[in-house]
């Protein structure tokens, strides 16, 4: 599965205009429409099928239908509204009413991880929905973060009932979120959900999921299936209920009532545990209007540049940043995943972007300006046998090595945007984020605003200091790092540089420490900062 294109000038099913992407996540895409029929905004939502999934494309719509409705019917006002539902160029089309609110995902993104009371209080409003379906026999399967609209007052509204099982792929979307038993392609009940609850818990504590996205839904479901859970460090009075649901058998999962009662005792027990239930977890103000415009307290203009540094290590409190994880926190600190070595290898001048090597962590890299007399990446003659030019639609170009493609790409706000590139086969990845709102100070972004956040990944170390540079003529700043991945030691170099007016890209390569040094490695990044060239936001 990959991201299909999809014509904001021509209407879906004929009939609803896209305007304005508002979400993205794993294999979905949501964008904000208008019904041409009645003139009315909506939510539609895309869904990447595999590619032989004919026979889900057909019976997808009726199934979606029916289930949201079973569920709307059992559970008023807490399900999004269907209004249609759509097979159309291999995707799945799923349209709703206009949601007057912000996915999960991004509450996290723009504000960080929550107090254990307003955590609890998301998941009861997504338990009183599990409540209502689960005796009806309505498993949802594809849950997640980004299923769960936070309104500024009311319960949290559900999204995606009816999209588990349309075809035989264990999970469409949000892979990261799956139960191990759905990871295995074993037949899934109510204990699925529980887990994914047990898994969006984890997150709203811990600022990054259970198990991390690994670019390629295949390697995510097995890494949920094998790997052990990373014990919970912030979970405080919910811990025990948050490692009960991630038990890897589903019968050893608490049932829901278990579950209820130690969120209820936990809002209970919490200052302020009998305020308003909108007050516990209204999304700080940032609420998701017509157009995308944004509405509520001051807060709600957060700088964008706090929202990307949480990109910069996954998510908004700076959870880790691992080799497929997301770009860097502003626009000028460099984007990438997670470092391991501890000595700094040379990137060889000629690259005029990276940096030359230290003996030890303590002797930091010096890298060499590049200037703006660097071969076009327009020219294929100047590439590495086997690169070809990739240009994102948000504007930027970049050459690549050959299977390397597009794997995520998501907004924290308008202003800014991340897109992380990898390969199947390929354990490296790039990243790179854009923002409008970016420090005067390359170096001091690094130092006060991203590190900070790096810190609380597992085994991070700094290579050496943050280098002042120049990179295209531009005030830039390089930082080397690394950390542990699920055991394997991996190095990230990022570099963070100004375009002016509060403007700025950042760029991460990472790959694992062992294979810093090689060849290959060296000359790959040597030609992606070569040939990069900054866009403006798309």
């Amino acid at each position: 599965m990959g991201w299909a294109h999809a014509s904001t000038d021509r209407p879906v099913a004929g009939r609803y205009r896209l305007v304005e992407i508002t979400h993205r996540e794993t294999n979905r895409v949501s964008w904000y429409a208008d019904d041409l029929r009645t003139g009315r905004p909506c939510l539609a939502t895309r869904v990447e099928l595999p590619a032989d999934a004919v026979e889900g494309v057909r019976r997808a719509p009726s199934r979606i239908l029916r289930a949201t409705e079973n569920v709307a019917r059992l559970c008023p006002d807490r399900i999004a509204d269907v209004v249609d539902a759509v097979g159309e160029g291999g995707c799945l089309w799923t349209v709703t009413a206009w949601i007057d609110g912000t996915p999960l995902d991004e509450v996290l993104l723009q504000h960080g991880t929550f107090a254990p009371a307003r955590a609890a209080r998301v998941a009861l409003d997504l338990l009183d929905v599990l409540d209502a379906a689960h005796p009806e026999a309505v498993t949802h399967g594809e849950l997640s973060p980004g299923q769960l609209y936070l309104r500024e007052t009311g319960p949290v509204i559900v999204t995606g009932y009816g999209v588990a099982g349309t075809t035989s792929a264990p999970r469409l979307t949000a892979p990261s979120y799956a139960a191990p038993e759905q990871a295995r392609n074993e037949q899934v009940g109510p204990a699925a959900d529980l887990w994914a609850l047990g898994a969006i818990l984890y997150t709203m504590l811990e600022g990054r999921p259970p198990f991390r996205d690994r670019g390629r839904v295949a390697a995510t479901l097995r890494g949920v299936d094998r790997l052990p859970l990373r014990p919970p460090v912030r979970c405080g009075p919910l811990t025990g209920v948050v490692t009960g649901l991630l038990r890897k058998e589903p019968r050893e999962r608490p049932d829901r009532q278990v579950v209820r009662d130690v969120l209820t005792r936990v809002l209970r027990e919490a200052p302020g545990g009998d305020a308003e239930p909108g007050e516990a977890y209204a999304p700080a103000g940032r609420g998701r209007k017509r157009k995308g415009v944004l509405v509520g307290t001051p807060l709600a203009v957060l700088t964008v540049t706090a929202a990307v540094v949480a990109a910069a290590t996954g998510l908004p409190d700076g959870g880790d940043d691992r080799a497929g994880g997301g770009p860097a926190a502003s626009a000028s600190s460099p984007a990438g995943g997670t470092g391991a070595a501890d000595t700094a290898p040379r990137v060889p001048s000629s690259a005029g972007a990276a940096p030359p090597s230290s003996t030890a962590p303590s002797s930091p890299p010096s890298p060499s300006p590049s200037g703006s007399a660097s071969p076009s990446p327009s020219d294929p003659g100047s590439l590495p046998a086997g690169f070809r030019v990739h240009r994102a639609p948000e504007g930027f170009s970049v050459a690549l090595p050959a299977g390397w493609e597009r794997q995520r790409a998501s907004r924290a706000a308008q202003q800014s945007y991340r897109v992380t590139f990898g390969a199947d086969d390929d354990p490296r990845t790039l990243a790179v984020t854009y923002s409008e709102r970016v420090g005067p100070d390359p170096v001091a972004v690094w130092r006060d605003t991203v590190e900070p956040g790096l810190a609380r990944a597992d085994a991070y170390q700094r290579i050496g200091a943050i280098e002042a540079t120049t990179y295209q003529g531009r005030e830039a700043a390089d930082m080397q790092w690394i950390t542990t991945d699920d055991g394997v030691r991996v190095r990230t170099f990022g570099r963070g540089f100004l375009l002016g007016d509060g403007r700025g890209f950042s760029l991460r390569w990472s790959t694992p420490a062992a294979e810093w040094t090689n060849a290959d490695n060296q000359e790959t990044l040597r030609t992606v900062l070569r040939t990069f060239r900054p866009g403006t936001a798309g």
